[in-house]
């Protein structure tokens, strides 16, 4: 008999005296000092509670949550190789519905959660999470993006950018600009490619208040596999003052040169509407030591494409094409 997977409902948290108070995610980590992403692991195990497993593929996260004989995670977490986050979800989540099958555990809802940073959500792992996005058991699958690999020094990846120096882009006096490929477009690429996928979303877990952890809930409430793509300001490798994690997070928001809306049921809502309103993108770049080296006209290029992504795509961050197609449109008010 098949198992069919109890289901979760999604009550949206409304302030932050509704935030569960358990920590599951606590002491015994080594991130640095205003790292976003150590917001995001303690965020989301908030909002998914004890009755969670987690994977996590190799990046700094690993490497942060990996002291000798040592470990901030209170639930069962596993560490998979760099390009394994989404067959490593795929495979927990089979492996408890086996188990309920056989009646080795009870039939409950077990939250499963994947997390990988940029080389394995983005870069090498796109594959195996673009498969789990396409089976029929419950998982989520966050993608941290700080805009590097934080791991092995903060080289250049598919998440930089255009513009950032890195190990791997470093500005000289004949080339001024290294990096100049685009920033992938992961969320919307997951999501226009996976129709059966019901739900996808970018995130900050700063900004708006409570955004990030509505979207989890949300995500492990819907069924079936799921994505989030967190944006994590890293001052390590954007080289700014740790307080100002937030700030940067922000910027890049109210800038538009990220994104922040989810898709659900194929239907598109901003948490921040960029159309309208946009702080000048040289405000996001210039709190930032790996931008210093741009010079005006540099800014000016990337001014230019956000504003063509507000301005000309159908659905910015989503889809760059105009069309007469009938799309749902909407956008709602932040928390």
């Amino acid at each position: 008999m098949a198992i069919v997977e109890p289901v979760q409902q999604f009550e949206r948290i409304r302030n932050v005296h509704k935030v569960p108070l358990e920590e599951l995610y606590t002491s015994g980590h080594r991130t640095c000092q205003g790292c976003e992403s150590a917001t995001v692991m303690r965020g989301f195990i908030k909002v998914a509670g004890p009755r969670t497993v987690v994977t996590g593929s190799t990046g700094c996260m690993y490497v942060a949550n990996t002291s000798y004989m040592t470990t901030p995670w209170i639930v069962p977490w596993m560490h998979t190789q760099l390009g394994a986050g989404g067959s490593s979800a795929v495979g927990m989540a089979a492996g408890l519905r086996a188990l309920m099958r056989k009646g080795k555990i009870p039939e409950e809802k077990i939250n499963v959660i994947s997390f990988c940073g940029d080389i394995g959500g983005a870069d090498m792992g796109l594959s195996g999470i673009s498969s789990a996005l396409q089976s029929d058991y419950d998982l989520l699958i966050i993608l941290y993006d700080n805009e590097s690999a934080a791991n092995t020094d903060i080289q250049a990846t598919g998440m930089t950018t255009y513009g950032a120096q890195t190990t791997f882009t470093p500005p000289g006096k004949k080339y001024r600009i290294m990096q100049r490929r685009w920033k992938k477009n992961v969320a919307g690429m997951l999501a226009v490619g996976h129709p059966t996928c019901r739900y996808v979303a970018t995130a900050c877990a700063t900004y708006p208040p409570l955004d990030f952890l509505n979207k989890v809930k949300k995500a492990l409430s819907v069924g079936g596999p799921t994505f989030i793509h967190s944006y994590d300001p890293c001052p390590k490798g954007w080289d700014y003052h740790p307080r100002y994690s937030h700030d940067i997070g922000e910027l890049a928001i109210r800038s538009g040169i990220f994104p922040l809306y989810e898709v659900h049921d194929g239907q598109v809502t901003y948490q921040h509407d960029a159309r309208k309103n946009r702080v000048p993108v040289r405000e996001f770049l210039m709190r930032q030591g790996r931008f210093a080296h741009l010079i005006d006209e540099d800014i000016d290029y990337i001014q230019k494409r956000v504003d063509e992504m507000w301005e000309e795509w159908e659905i910015p961050g989503v889809a760059p094409i105009k069309g007469g197609l009938k799309i749902a449109r909407k956008s709602s008010a932040t928390d």
